[in-house]
């Protein structure tokens, strides 16, 4: 009998062990997913250019600093925020990325302009007086995120020469072409970065090719479309 009792007693224990087990595992918070934007350093083709592999072994010709960059309030948050209409949007909390949206371009942008120019972001830190830097100040107005159709990058920038009035103001509109899953989205974004990336290498050319030029002179040319509002969409 007291066998019997005994069985009995354990049975009742470990069914209360497993009660608890699936307990637990119910109720698991899902995994987060993170997501980047750096480490890509392609064109907006997805092709890395030929500097990227040459980086320099010599002092380079210029600097360039990349100060924070701003974004719209609704995207300035880890999770993606995903279009689900034109005046809807949801936020994810299992989808997010690494670190907040502003610096997450910052980061990528930086990475791609060093590519480009076969130089390096000096901001924060101190530099030689005789090198020409270049600050580029990036303002986004649109980070839209729709999934399984569209990657959206509104983003108006200028090229200042350091120490000079000398100044490029543009804008930079790229619409990548997405397909399904949030990876996809992601890397839409990249390359809409990597087209930004793109118009700025090619402002701070035009900059670094007349060191004379000053105040509204070197504003009005110099952009993707030589306007002032010039658009470089890469739909």
């Amino acid at each position: 009998m007291t066998s019997i009792r005994t069985s009995y007693r354990a049975g009742l224990v470990r069914a209360a062990v497993w009660a608890s087990a699936a307990a637990l595992v119910g109720c698991a918070s899902p995994t987060s997913r993170f997501y980047t934007l750096s480490g890509a350093n392609a064109g907006s083709d997805g092709v890395v250019p030929a500097a990227a592999a040459q980086r320099p072994t010599t002092a380079p010709a210029l600097l360039f600093e990349v100060p924070p960059v701003d974004t719209p309030a609704q995207v300035s948050r880890n999770q993606l925020v995903v279009q689900a209409g034109d005046a809807r949007v949801d936020v994810l909390e299992q989808e997010r990325w690494a670190s907040a949206p502003a610096d997450e371009i910052r980061r990528a942008l930086s990475g791609d302009l060093a590519a480009r120019l076969g130089s390096f972001d000096v901001y924060g830190a101190p530099y030689p007086a005789g090198v020409p830097v270049y600050r580029i100040t990036v303002n986004v107005r649109r980070f839209e995120s729709w999934p399984g159709s569209r990657a959206v990058l509104d983003a108006v920038w200028s090229v200042r020469a350091v120490r000079t009035q000398a100044v490029l103001t543009c804008r930079t509109v790229a619409s990548e072409p997405v397909e399904a899953g949030y990876p996809a989205l992601v890397d839409g974004h990249r390359r809409a970065v990597a087209q930004m990336a793109d118009d700025i290498a090619a402002a701070v050319r035009v900059l670094a090719a007349r060191p004379g030029a000053a105040g509204a002179g070197a504003t009005a040319s110099g952009c993707a479309s030589g306007s002032q509002s010039a658009v470089s969409s890469s739909n």
